[in-house]
């Protein structure tokens, strides 16, 4: 590991997915950095989640760090609690955890034109200064509540999934999942022959995609670990890509061929795998596949068709003390109240304050909607760089791929400012207009914008995601345009 430079020094804001990685990174080249996380662990989102059920929907040998394959994995689809183990395991081995500043929430983010440096405060009144600001700080972290008249009067346990109560009446016991996204699906799978009686509220049926699973037996694991490249082939398996590239140009194809291959692949799975005829229509989406997020499971169809579920279509009215009450004047009587709902997926940074030159405000500048140059940094807020920030991709692949490829595109522009080349760097303005012009015209045509409500959506409508194949953007964060680009030289 080279020598550690005094200057500049970088800012990380989250000790997530994404923190961890900037961390990793800046240390091996010797650069400093502290990372602020605003918990009192890291982990991001697998800290918050840990709901029953809760696995990734990317096989699990591929959504680990390139450079640290993981031989431990149980199965196929990795629990929450592993992935979580295995970022703890990463951070320790890697020599991040003395950079991490736990119980550091950042509220503000100043730039200094004078000083070419943020000057960061933190919730305790603390200030901090860094020449360089990487916002790692997610996107799926703020819980959405819904709203519905008289969630405050339940009786029983309500809470949200990112907020699980380990002491909620669940085994035996009535319980009610409202929401039927990823977070939904695995609850309902895992609750299933716990509760004595549950039911999924869901707004839209979800189309839902078979996927293989198995487990991992320990002869397996040691195989791993003594060959890793036993791990590389299932990373680099052609199947494994060639189902992420056909799955992105569905989305940018909503007429083509891939996406109606992956409707037939849901609806069989539907018409296979639910035997009622009445539950099946229930479950029958009416919206394109992949509008929403891809549901991917291999035992949904099973839980939902057990004594003990009920799927429920209606419109809820109201929650009373004693259950969910629907607009048809049902009453669900419930002990417990799970609310997967989601998250406000248009915060990134923010609540924190963010100004950049001549005191522009990130959220005067987010008015309309949540943007960056190729989802990666602002015009006006120079040295300031985000990973998985907004118009980034979405879909069912890993992110830590997508945050590796950003981390070599924003490492190229440090190294302008470690070369002494540049003292600030930023895009040009014009740069980024054209990017997000092109961006929301091709975003309206994808199948995010083809009818459905999503979290994709941003506030006018429009998806706020990469709406290019995967190919167009790992060659995007290949290499900078340097041409989009001003400069402050020192």
């Amino acid at each position: 590991m080279a020598k550690q430079d005094d200057s500049p020094r970088h800012a990380i804001i989250g000790a997530g997915m994404a923190g961890i990685l900037a961390g990793i990174r800046l240390r091996k080249s010797g650069k400093a950095f502290t990372i602020y996380e605003k918990a009192d662990w890291l982990g991001g989102t697998w800290r918050d989640n840990r709901y029953p059920g809760l696995t990734c929907d990317v096989p699990a040998h591929a959504y680990t760090y390139s450079f640290e394959p993981y031989p431990e994995w149980r199965a196929y689809y990795a629990t929450g609690a592993e992935i979580q183990r295995y970022f703890e395991r990463t951070a320790e081995k890697y020599g991040i955890m003395p950079h991490i500043r736990f119980g550091a929430e950042v509220t503000a983010c100043v730039w200094d034109e004078a000083r070419s440096l943020w000057m960061l405060t933190l919730a305790s009144g603390e200030t901090a200064e860094a020449e360089v600001v990487i916002a790692a700080s997610g996107v799926l972290h703020h819980p959405r509540l819904p709203d519905i008249e008289g969630l405050e009067s339940f009786a029983g346990s309500a809470f949200h999934s990112a907020r699980w109560q380990d002491d909620a009446s669940i085994d035996g016991a009535r319980a009610g999942v409202i929401g039927n996204g990823s977070t939904g699906v695995q609850i309902i799978t895992a609750l299933a022959d716990r509760a004595a009686h549950l039911v999924h509220f869901q707004r839209s049926p979800q189309w839902i995609m078979p996927v293989p699973y198995f487990e991992y037996g320990e002869e397996e694991r040691e195989a791993f670990r003594r060959d890793p490249a036993l791990i590389d082939a299932i990373r680099n398996d052609p199947e494994y890509w060639s189902n992420i590239h056909r799955f992105t140009r569905a989305i940018t194809d909503v007429e083509g061929p891939e996406i109606a291959l992956i409707e037939k692949l849901c609806l069989d799975n539907l018409e296979n795998g639910i035997a009622d005829p009445v539950l099946k229509e229930k479950l029958r989406p009416d919206y394109r596949a992949a509008c929403k997020r891809l549901i991917y499971s291999w035992c949904y169809y099973d839980a939902v068709q057990k004594p003990a579920v009920n799927v429920e279509r209606e419109g809820i009215a109201r929650i009373e003390p004693e259950g969910v009450r629907m607009k048809d004047g049902r009453l669900h009587v419930l002990d417990t109240l799970v609310l997967a709902t989601g998250f406000q997926a248009d915060r990134f940074i923010r609540p924190a304050t963010v100004k950049g030159v001549g005191g522009v405000s990130l959220d005067d500048l987010w008015a309309v909607r949540p943007t960056a140059y190729y989802a990666v940094s602002i015009p006006g807020f120079p040295n300031f760089f985000m990973l998985n920030g907004p118009t980034g991709p979405v879909g069912n692949f890993s992110l830590i791929d997508i945050a590796e490829r950003q981390w070599a595109y924003v490492e190229q522009l440090l190294d302008l400012l470690h070369a002494g080349r540049a003292r600030a760097v930023a895009p040009k303005a014009e740069a980024h207009a054209a990017y997000e012009e092109r961006r929301i015209a091709a975003a309206r045509t994808t199948i995010f914008g083809s009818g459905c409500t999503s979290w994709y959506l941003d506030a006018t409508g429009v998806p706020a995601s990469w709406p290019w194949s995967y190919e167009a953007f790992a060659d995007a964060m290949a290499a900078p345009v340097m041409d989009d680009y001003l400069l402050d030289a020192r």
